[in-house]
This record gives C-alpha cells, structure tokens and sequence, in this order.
C-alpha cells in the first residue's frame, strides 16, 4: 500500500483539500510544520501564472496585506513561490500566499442558504465590515471589491474580509476601476466613481458596503442587469430604498442606506466609521446623523417627483399662466379653405422625412467609419529599471504608453524600478500598458517578544523571525531569573532589515546587596526582600539602639539570587533570638492560615529551581518568592529564643 507525500511549499506548508476556488485563484487547507498550526494557502491558479497583469495583482494582495493587523481581517502570515514543471518540460514559477484559516461561510453562501437576513442582523455584520475598512482605510489601503463572497462568518459570528486583491492605496493615482480596458471590481457593487473610471478614496469602499446592506436586508442589490446597465444605474438611476422591498426595514435603516448610496460622493460618508456610528446608533434605538436624515429626505423628495410629474409641470409652468382660471383649451374654427391646409399638410410630411434621413445617414456613415481599421502606431518600449516611478512614469507619458505600478522588496534603493513586464526595445502598440515594479526597500522583519524568556527560547525566536542573534551581555537583575532575558536592541516590536542582529541583556542570576549595617532591620529588610534574598536574623545582647544591625553575612557586594543573608541585630541585654525571615507569599483571594512551628527549631529557606532554564541546583534560579510589603512588620519567620 502506497502513501502519497503531500506537497511541501517553502519546505514548511503541506497543502490539503481545496476549500475555494475564485477566477484568479484556488485556496487549500494547509499545514505550517514549523509552528504547527493549521493555515489556508492561496495559490495563484497556474493558467494566469504568465500572466504578468495576474502576477502583479496577486503579488498585491501579499503586500496590502500583509501590514494589516485587525480582528475583522484575514491575516496574512506569508507568501513565496513554487517551482511546478509544465507538461512539456518547461518550469513556472507559481507565487501563493499562507493566511489564517478561517471557519465559516461567505455571506453568499449565507444568502444562498438562509435567504435575506433581519435588519438587526445585517447593520451588525456591516458594523464589522466597517470597522475592518476604517482600519484599512487608515492605513493607507481601499479594498474596491466589498461583496457578499468577500466577506466571510464565522460560526460565533465574528465578521472576517479578505480578498484584497485589487486593493490600492489612497494615494495611488492609478486607483481607477477600468485598467486596460477590464473592469476592476463588481459591476453590481461598484461606486459611481469607479464606474466612471475616476479615481477612488475610501468613500467607494463606503458605497459598496451600502450596497452589501442593502442585499443583505432585502435578498437583491440595488442595481439589477448587464454590467453595461448596471454601470449606467450606478451613476444615474435613483437611490433605492430597502423598505420598498422588505417593509420590516426601518426609516433609520433607510436613511442609512440613502446616505451610502449618494451618488456625490462629497455628500456621502465620509469615512467606514461614520456608517458604523449610525448603524450603532440603530441597533441601540438612537437617532441616526442629520447626513443620513438629509439623504433620505433628499431620496423621499425624488421619489414625490417622480410620482406626480403635476409637480414638475407646475414648476416649470410659464409665469404668465399663473393668472389663467380655464383648464381647457379655447375652442378655434377649423381653418378655411380646406386645400390650403392640405398643401400645408403635405408639406410638413416632406420636411419629416427628410429629417429622418439625416440620423438615418449619420449612422450608416459612422457604422463605415467604424469599420474602417484604425492606424497602429508602434513605440519601443523604454527603459525603466533604474529609474525612480516618477521618471519612469514620465517617460511612459512623452511615449504615450500607461504604468501599471506595483511595490515589493527588494535590494534595489526605495522608491527605484527594478522589474518591468515589457523588455527595453520591444515594439509595444501605443496605448499599452507596461507593469513595472518599485523597490520597498530589503524585506522586513519584526523584533519578537522575547523579554521574560529563556535565552535558548529567545534566540530561537529572533532566528524563525528572519533575523540574527547580535551580542549577549550579562547585567545583575533583581527582575528577571537567572538567563532570562532583561532587554533586547533594537526594541521588541520594531521593524528592522530581514537578517540584522539583534542584541540580547541576559541576567546574571546575581544582585549587588548593599552595606545595612547600621540601619534599623525594619529599613533593611523590605530592600533585601526586593532583591529577592532571603534573611536570616539574630538577636543578640548589645548597648546599641534595639533594631540596628550590627553586621551583615555576606557583606556588600555580588550575591547570587535567593542567597540568604545572615544579620546580627541589636537586642535587650537579657537573651539571644536568632529568627529566619522570608518574603511573604504574593496576595491572593483566599488566606491560608499560617503553618504551626516548632520554636525549638529554625527552618531553613525554601529554594525552587525554574525547569524552563535547564540548570538543576543553580543557586542563581531559586525563587524567594516576593518582596515584603513595608506595612508588614513581621513576614513569615521561625525564632529560637537563649535565655
């Protein structure tokens, strides 16, 4: 019996069953070996693996991505590529990308499955969606394809978008929904502004999560029909409201719809959060925005025009009617004699057939000229690796070419081209479109968290994270044990260079114990307990002042952590105690009573080991437990008293 071997990517992700399939890409159930986790890997489907326009976009999605930390979106934890051989021999490069493996259905299958949701139901999941742009939006990146299939629930409800494969950022001026001719986004869910191949801002993302509200409450979206239609609806057709459809929506519902759906996106939401206030504000019975209010007033108003069209007529109604009381027409004699009407009659037919002529030949003369072939004006494609993207856009301008820019790391210096998808030289039509990609900078990498930890966990961690173990140093710590680490350079959370060198301050297992001879044993003792050591007390006969230490065993200097420090105290003339102290145990809820001892006897102080360090016996990792409180006279303690 033969076993197959699961396919490994990067040496580290087993690839399982298919669990989604969409026109770009398939999406598996994977395995991370190294962190023992389970993930879903994305990889791009190897018929547009040639495709340098596919490559880019896929290629984007990892980099918009991949600096988006937020609850409601699906994280992406890595990306690289495959080497497949074809059929015929030849190699390809196949690129993937390993995120959170999410549990649940997309809001599709939802509504294939359960039909339209209740209103409450639907302002709570696009509270998520918006909460997850607003996020994104600050960040720099618009998403331009919310849809039911693009957002995904999971079995407890939490809100999950993914799918930022045509996301841009903000300030890319190359954000337009039309590239080479194809329509970025859905046609059933885009903005107006995409729609007319304008730029986009996080208002188009706002718009189409008013259209995904709308479907949600009602089972259809706004705009129904060919995309051609839907484009045109997009940017003229009234502003639906779901209540016309589903009447158990609100008027607040309503209004919020309203001011999504705003086809001047000046007068829309300004911002994700603005809608996910006002779908608060509904869940909680509040008031929605006096925006919202004016947009559906605005909707309403519309509607009363369009339903009486009287109104309109009244408005435009010449002003020197307004005195007329008739509302029928002056009854006028039929014209005499009768041949000269009819001449008249004739006539006009002429003059209507002949201006129907005219359209009639302007078409046939514009459907030759259609078909005439065009001129085909060929260029060379320029040089552009090297070149920072403002020259290298230029230079595609004067040659009458387009950019399509894309960002990833790379040795090259920020902001530089390194890659383009058309070679120098190459005759390209004008009107083409070249990719080009710019440089970032070197790969990054995160500092881990690190402090608290054993130096051998620390080290491996800052290794599986891109990066190289720098300089170990040793500093006396009363905070951490013995080869844990106090500190690392650069800082934990930073990013830095992929492959630089990280610092480590590791404690000693020491602490440097002062001279208290000569203080009062009540100022002493809260300072030893907080270098976590141990005292062991004698009373003895003395002239000095009761309470002040006479001599101290070790003396001042480096002691190992959890050592005890035997201490002569000044005491009456009459008798000798000799008393071990150690640190109270740290507060908890419940009091324990206090252990019955021996007074005849001294017990000695408790010594634990930490197991995490691997040093059995080290004096350095005993735990003396917590410092003393101040107000605490008199912490756990066993006295021998000499007469």
């Amino acid at each position: 019996m033969t076993t197959s071997t699961p396919r490994l990517l990067g040496g580290r992700y087993e690839l399982g069953e298919l669990i989604g399939r969409g026109g770009m890409a398939e999406v598996h159930r994977g395995y991370d070996t190294r962190l023992g986790r389970p993930v879903a890997v994305k990889i791009l489907r190897s018929d547009h693996a040639r495709d340098t326009s596919f490559l880019h976009r896929f290629r984007r999605e990892a980099q918009s991505v991949a600096g988006l930390n937020h609850r409601s979106i699906v994280a992406v934890y890595d990306s690289g590529e495959d080497r497949t051989t074809e059929s015929g021999g030849a190699g390809l490069s196949v690129p993937y990308i390993v995120m959170e493996l999410v549990e649940g259905q997309t809001l599709r299958e939802v509504l294939n499955d359960q039909g339209p949701l209740a209103p409450a139901e639907a302002a709570r999941i696009c509270e998520g969606v918006l909460d997850a742009l607003s996020y994104s939006h600050r960040m720099g990146i618009v998403h331009r394809d919310i849809k039911p299939g693009n957002v995904m629930l999971t079995a407890d409800g939490t809100v999950k978008v993914m799918d930022f494969g045509i996301a841009r950022a903000v300030a890319d001026t190359q954000a337009t929904m039309t590239q080479t001719a194809a329509v970025i986004g859905t046609a059933q869910y885009v903005s107006p502004e995409q729609a007319r191949g304008e730029t986009v801002d996080n208002r188009s993302d706002v718009y189409s999560v008013g259209c995904l509200l709308f479907e949600l409450m009602t089972g259809t979206t706004p705009y129904t029909g060919e995309p051609i239609s839907l484009t045109y609806q997009h940017v003229n057709a009234p502003i639906p409201l779901p209540s016309s459809l589903e009447p158990t929506v609100s008027s607040d519902l309503d209004a919020v719809v309203a001011a999504a759906l705003t086809k001047d996106r000046d007068e829309r939401y300004q911002d994700a959060s603005d809608m996910a206030d006002d779908l608060r504000a509904v869940r909680a019975g509040r008031p929605v925005s006096e925006l919202a209010q004016g947009a559906l007033a605005a909707v309403a108003g519309a509607g009363a025009l369009e339903a009486d069209p009287t109104v309109a007529l009244a408005a435009a109604a010449p002003a020197q009617h307004l005195g007329d009381t008739s509302t029928f027409r002056p009854i006028q004699d039929p014209p005499t004699p009768l041949e000269p009407e009819r001449r008249r009659r004739g006539g006009l037919g002429w003059l209507l057939a002949l201006l129907l002529l005219i359209p009639v030949a302007a078409l046939g003369w514009y459907v030759w000229d259609s078909n005439q072939p065009p001129e085909i004006v060929r260029v060379a494609a320029p040089q552009l690796v090297g070149l920072d993207e403002d020259a290298a856009e230029a230079k595609l301008t004067d040659l009458g070419l387009d950019g399509d820019r894309a960002e990833a790391n790379n040795a090259a210096p920020e902001g530089e081209v390194f890659e383009q998808s058309v070679p120098e030289g190459e005759m390209v039509d004008e009107g083409s479109t070249i990719a080009y990609t710019v440089s970032q900078g070197p790969e990054q990498a995160t500092v881990p968290q690190v402090v608290g930890q054993s130096r051998a966990d620390a080290e491996k961690a800052i290794r599986d994270a891109g990066l190289e173990v720098g300089d170990v140093t040793f500093e006396d710590s009363n905070e951490q044990k013995k080869n844990r680490v106090i500190s690392v350079s650069p800082g934990q959370s930073e990013q830095v260079e992929a492959g630089s060198t990280v610092d480590l301050v590791v404690a000693s297992g020491d602490v440097q114990l002062p001279d208290f001879v000569g203080q009062p044993i009540s100022d002493a003792r809260p300072e030893i307990f907080a270098l976590g050591l141990l005292t062991e007390e004698v009373t003895v006969p003395s002239d000095e002042p009761a309470g002040q230490i006479l001599s101290q065993d070790p003396g001042a200097g480096k002691v190992a952590q959890g050592r005890t420090v035997k201490i002569e105290i000044a005491g009456p003339q009459d008798k000798t105690e000799t008393t071990t102290v150690t640190p109270p145990p740290p507060s908890t809820s419940e009091t324990t009573p206090p252990e019955t001892s021996d007074p005849s006897t001294t017990s000695p102080p408790e010594e634990t080991t930490d197991p995490g360090d691997g040093e059995e016996g080290d004096q350095g990792d005993q735990t003396p437990g917590g410092p003393a409180s101040p107000s605490t006279p008199n912490p756990r303690s066993t006295t021998a008293q000499t007469p």
